[in-house]
């Protein structure tokens, strides 16, 4: 094996290792909901502003995280934000007892969030990259990234119970923390990620051009619906299921399984974009997932029936990683694609907000979630439209960099 094969297999496998931290601590908080309300008098409306808010910040602080990914490097964005996400967990367990600090800690996790998970690593993974391995490579990494909340989830639930929920913040605090660690060796690796660091475009130009380019513009708003259903779901399952009669262990259970098909799901659509068109993969994606709500709230609740949803819904988490990032790199080019991700993301967290918000708010307005059921249909009825109408032909400036292979079929 060449220097540089074994260089690009450690940044696979550490990128796919944070992530997977990373992502396993965010999905799975919606676990101390509950026992946050019980015992420190932590309203559903207040845990959901507080998740809600760190889904904005992480989407408001993607595109300037991901910039600063594409001037400098991963690594030392990686290492700050990992400690600003551990400092956020920490601070979490404070609620009830120091004003502020619940609404503080979303804030700093939501920082944190944007330098360890997807956004900085993938730009990274994209630029060391051939083209035609391009959608398979992110794919891979994206996949092993979902692994995370399969075992986190459940490791969570056994802290809350055998320490208290308190303690159990401790533990994920210092898991975030060991990110610090882990980035240490992350470089950016081969001819391909020097090619994709050239930047003939000033970031402001290649920022106009992405907001004039009407695909773009259509696959950022369906993203909104992907993080609308998805934090939802993460945030408010284990209460309604909870509400529904399912023992607390279901919701875990759930939450873990979900990891799991995700890391199947989003390997095979890595696979899958690099043979067939990523823009209509994406729209199957939103429908998908769309109809398998509805097919949810249409069956009694019960443990199988939950975690037959969890197992439908896992297999189409992430699987739009691999094809976002492949229409971005394709589209525009790499050489501000962190930048370009991050303001896509931007919208998936906005949706995420409202996600969030918007459960916490119909749950104390009405006792219950059907309202809220009912937008995450219609909503992501408007992204499956959105994303098959998007228009994939390349931006002038991908043509002329020489990045952009043919369109997608």
């Amino acid at each position: 094996m060449t220097q540089n094969r074994r260089a690009m297999l450690l940044l696979i496998v550490l990128s796919g290792v944070i992530i997977s931290l990373c992502m396993g601590l965010r999905q799975s908080l919606g676990l101390f909901m509950r026992p946050m309300a019980v015992e420190a008098g932590v309203s559903a409306t207040t845990f959901g502003f507080s998740i809600a808010l760190s889904m904005i910040v992480w989407g408001i602080s993607q595109p300037f995280v991901g910039a600063l990914g594409d001037r400098y490097g991963a690594r030392p964005v990686v290492m700050g934000t990992a400690l600003i996400y551990a400092a956020g967990l920490l601070l979490m367990r404070y609620a009830g007892a120091l004003p502020g600090a619940l609404e503080i800690s979303g804030f700093l996790a939501g920082i944190g969030t944007a330098g360890t998970a997807f956004g900085v690593l993938l730009g990274t993974i994209s630029r060391a990259t051939p083209p035609e391995k391009r959608s398979q490579t992110v794919g891979i990494v994206a996949a092993a990234g979902s692994i995370g909340t399969f075992f986190i989830a459940p490791f969570g639930q056994w802290l809350i119970e055998a320490i208290g929920w308190q303690g159990a913040l401790v533990v994920y605090a210092a898991i975030a923390a060991s990110v610090l660690v882990l980035a240490i060796p992350i470089r950016e690796v081969g001819a391909h990620a020097a090619a994709g660091r050239a930047r003939p475009q000033s970031l402001g130009a290649a920022l106009r051009e992405a907001t004039t380019h009407r695909g773009y513009l259509f696959m950022t708003f369906a993203f909104f619906a992907c993080g609308f259903q998805l934090i939802f779901l993460t945030t408010h399952l284990p209460a309604y299921l909870q509400i529904c009669g399912v023992a607390p262990q279901v919701g875990a259970t759930a939450l873990g399984l979900i990891g799991l098909c995700n890391a199947i799901g989003t390997y095979i659509f890595g696979l899958l974009g690099a043979r067939y068109s990523q823009r209509k993969l994406l729209a199957m994606i939103y429908l998908l997932r769309t109809l398998f709500i509805a097919g949810f709230l249409l069956v009694p609740v019960s443990a199988a029936s939950t975690l037959v949803f969890a197992a439908a819904m896992g297999f189409l988490w992430l699987g739009v990683t691999p094809l976002v990032t492949g229409i971005i790199g394709r589209v525009f080019g790499l050489g501000h694609f962190n930048m370009l991700f991050g303001v896509a993301f931007l919208s998936h967290q906005v949706g995420s907000f409202f996600g969030a918000w918007m459960g916490g708010l119909v749950f104390d307005r009405w006792g219950n979630y059907d309202y809220a059921w009912a937008a995450l249909l219609v909503i992501g009825a408007v992204a499956f439209t959105l994303q098959w109408l998007m228009d994939e032909r390349p931006a002038r400036s991908a043509l002329f960099q020489g990045t952009a292979p043919a369109a997608s079929r």
